[in-house]
């Protein structure tokens, strides 16, 4: 399934054109986008978007682009399972930030079934990361993986050398994006 995967800044596309050219089956958002962004989605109807917010979206524009917020939920399709999880590592005190502590994490995720395609902002701790706070990723999402490996684990959020970009663990492949990537989900 071909995937038109978006992360964390604009990615200078026509998203009718590509999906159209590139015959795309599936929009996923990762998070950190203004509404401004990501206008044009709106008007791809025949394809299902799906997406999680970023620490610094809004958290409200998903509806009114017609995509279908997985934060915290799991959806089928093409005989794949889907889940999500939103926001990064608390690094300041707003409340409107999304954003989570790492025992915040490790409640969501305790009893969280297991899902072929994970979609996520920040990614799990050790995985394209670094360990200054805001840029630092989920322990339980690191646990969670080990535990019920996915076959795909789509993240943005982070800044990783391409030397050290992390792209196999275990046996869950690890596709990091920002701006766009177009992705052969298994």
């Amino acid at each position: 399934m071909k995937a038109l995967v978006l992360a964390d800044k604009t990615p200078g596309i026509d998203y009718v054109e590509t999906v159209r050219k590139e015959h795309i089956e599936i929009i996923v958002t990762l998070g950190d986008f203004m509404r401004e962004q990501l206008l044009g989605l709106e008007k791809i109807t025949d394809i299902p978007k799906i997406g999680i917010y970023g620490n610094h979206d809004s958290g409200t524009y998903m509806p009114e682009l017609g995509i279908k917020n997985l934060h915290q939920a799991t959806w089928e399709y093409h005989g794949l399972t889907f889940a999500g999880l939103q926001g990064c590592v608390r690094y300041k005190s707003n409340p409107q930030a999304i954003m989570y502590t790492q025992e915040e994490v490790w409640e969501i995720l305790k009893n969280y079934p297991q899902v072929d395609i994970f979609i996520t902002h920040c990614p799990p701790r050790g995985i394209n990361d670094e360990e200054e706070n805001a840029h630092q990723g989920f322990d339980a999402l690191l646990d969670y993986i080990d535990r019920k490996p996915p076959k795909t684990l789509l993240h943005g959020h982070t800044y990783p050398e391409d030397s050290k970009l992390i792209t196999q663990h275990g046996p869950t492949k690890i596709q990091y994006v920002s701006g766009y990537r177009i992705i052969e989900l298994p």
